[in-house]
């Protein structure tokens, strides 16, 4: 069987054809792929050049996702630092108030009664009060060394009575405390000449308050004719103190006193100690026994210790006292801290008051921590010996004889509870601030607590920012637990937060520095991308107008090969009219 043979004619047409259609698939490619440049084989130099392009956005676009969480961390950071500048402020307000609160507890003792007395012209009338019942008055100085004091003109002596005989009345028991003075002649049993020594007086509820002018604590002890506790208590009671009046061991033969110390302080400060070991005395170790401390002026402040049984005793608000041991497990006198260890480790203490010590002032201190803290009741319990342990907290040496022991009530300045409440309050702000800058993290970076945060922002990885991490918890801002009982601790805590707040508004400020840049990179390398892409496209994104125009022509163009097609085959349809 021979092959068909075409004409030059139609081989010409059909290879016309073929080369169009060819052409038609190629322009319905380029406009079904929107490219112009589909493949290497299209245009070598364009395929690769627009490749390289593209590669280049699309690492920098995932480049982006990176760049859009930093900014996200850093905002992370920003609000954790509105947060803590808020919380910081707020410390510095308490610490301010406590500041406050302590200046005007620490200028004077005071006490103010709860019964109305005003108008009274006869205070044997009172239930509680009877003819030539006294109250005996002890003033110390502002160092908490004893203070003659006497009625005006009269010798000064350790104590001044006032007594209370029919008719006399409100009036002129306000009158005789007012008229105690103070011997400051420097000679004991001199005349008191001196400044008025305290101040009486109503408040506007009729309320019998009492006061020291000269800056030492002062103690009332209320004595009635009949001298029983009973008595004692209702005449304190009747003049407004019943809460403050509190019955406590005076040394004697099983008796009791109904007394309370105003405390010219929010804590009991004890003498300066010095150890007696050293030559001249100087201010005692922490480590220093008991038994070798002495006052300023070298007189022993501890006698006798040296039986398991010596014991020092706390209460609080007038509560079931405490026993504090002042030897060891073998009867030595306890150290000044081993005395503090007692107390700070005594569970029915240590949510109510701390102690501590001073060792470049010399004083131990009894503080509260609990705002419910109005008095503390100290005393020596009898240990069948003499006992002396004598902290210089009241005005009372506190001794106990072989039989009896003694205490003493010291009401504290009015602000203590107050600066308790402030403590509290303060830690809690620094506890808020340690729990803000734990949550402030994003995403397992937090530069609040000191993680360091990398940006990228090229896909070699030459360009970068590092934003640097801080610590802002309590700790690292330097905010330390409060103390509030004494002015230079609040000035610490003042001069912590104030520190801590510049430290947070300059990070604030570097912050928003970091947030800007990135995201002027966020913005530049979205442009970039887009740059990219535009010269990627031009490369090889078909112009569609053009190539319908071409797919239109190349159309016509089929059209009209078949037609030539089909006139160059009529000379071989002409054969077929033959037959």
């Amino acid at each position: 069987m021979s092959d068909v043979v075409l004409t030059a004619a139609l081989r010409n047409n059909l290879l016309s054809l073929q080369g169009t259609q060819s052409l038609i698939d190629v322009t319905q490619y380029r406009l079904s792929t929107g490219k112009k440049v589909n493949s290497a084989l299209d245009n070598p130099q364009n395929f690769f050049a627009s490749q390289s392009l593209s590669n280049r956005a699309g690492d920098l676009q995932r480049l982006l996702d990176g760049i859009g969480q930093s900014i996200q961390t850093i905002k992370a950071a920003d609000n954790g630092v509105t947060g803590l500048t808020k919380l910081i402020e707020q410390a510095d307000s308490i610490a301010q108030s406590a500041k406050d609160a302590l200046s005007q507890g620490t200028t004077e003792a005071k006490a103010v009664g709860n019964r109305n007395l005003a108008n009274i012209d006869n205070l044997v009338s009172l239930t509680g009060i009877t003819n030539n019942d006294t109250l005996v008055l002890t003033v110390t100085k502002d160092d908490g060394t004893a203070q003659e004091i006497a009625a005006y003109g009269a010798a000064g002596a350790a104590t001044a009575t006032i007594t209370i005989t029919t008719n006399t009345s409100t009036d002129e028991l306000l009158t005789a405390i007012n008229n105690i003075h103070l011997n400051d002649s420097g000679t004991a049993g001199a005349n008191a000449v001196g400044a008025q020594a305290l101040e009486a007086s109503l408040d506007s509820d009729g309320h019998l308050q009492i006061k020291t002018l000269n800056g030492g604590n002062f103690n009332v002890n209320f004595v009635t004719a009949a001298n029983t506790d009973a008595a004692n208590l209702g005449l304190a009671a009747d003049l407004g103190f019943g809460g403050l009046g509190r019955l406590v061991a005076d040394g004697g033969a099983g008796t009791n006193n109904v007394e309370f110390t105003a405390v010219a302080d929010v804590a009991l400060r004890s003498f300066a100690l010095y150890d007696s070991t050293t030559t001249p005395d100087t201010i005692a170790d922490r480590s220093d026994l008991l038994s070798n401390i002495v006052d300023k002026n070298g007189v022993a402040l501890f006698a006798n210790l040296g039986a398991a049984t010596d014991d020092y005793e706390i209460g609080i608000n007038g509560g079931s006292r405490q026993t504090i041991n002042l030897t060891d497990a073998s009867n030595n006198a306890l150290t000044i801290q081993g005395f503090i260890d007692q107390i700070n480790n005594n569970t029915s203490l240590n949510t109510k008051i701390e102690a501590s010590y001073d060792e470049t002032t010399g004083v131990l201190s009894i503080r509260p921590i609990d705002a419910s803290v109005e008095s503390i009741e100290i005393g020596a319990a009898d240990n069948n010996q003499t006992l002396t342990a004598n902290f210089g907290f009241g005005v009372r040496t506190i001794a106990a004889t072989a039989t009896d022991g003694l205490q003493e009530s010291l009401r504290l300045a009015s602000s203590a509870g107050d600066l308790a409440g402030y403590e509290t309050d303060y830690n809690k702000v620094r506890q808020q601030i340690d729990d803000l800058v734990g949550d402030a993290g994003y995403r397992g970076t937090n530069l609040l607590n000191g993680d360091d945060l990398l940006t990228t922002f090229n896909e070699d990885r030459t360009s970068t920012l590092t934003t640097s991490g801080v610590d802002f918890t309590s700790g690292g801002l330097g905010i330390d637990e409060a103390n509030f009982s004494r002015s230079d601790t609040i000035d610490t805590a003042l001069d912590q937060v104030r520190t801590a707040l510049t430290s947070v508004r300059t990070f604030g400020s570097s912050l928003s520095n970091d947030l800007s840049i990135v995201q002027t990179r966020e913005e530049f390398t979205k442009s970039t991308v887009n740059t990219l892409n535009e010269g990627s496209d031009k490369l090889t994104l078909a112009d569609q107008n053009e190539e319908g125009a071409k797919l239109l022509a190349l159309q016509t163009r089929q059209s009209l090969g078949v037609t030539s097609l089909a006139l160059a085959s009529q000379s071989a349809q002409s054969v077929l009219r033959l037959f």
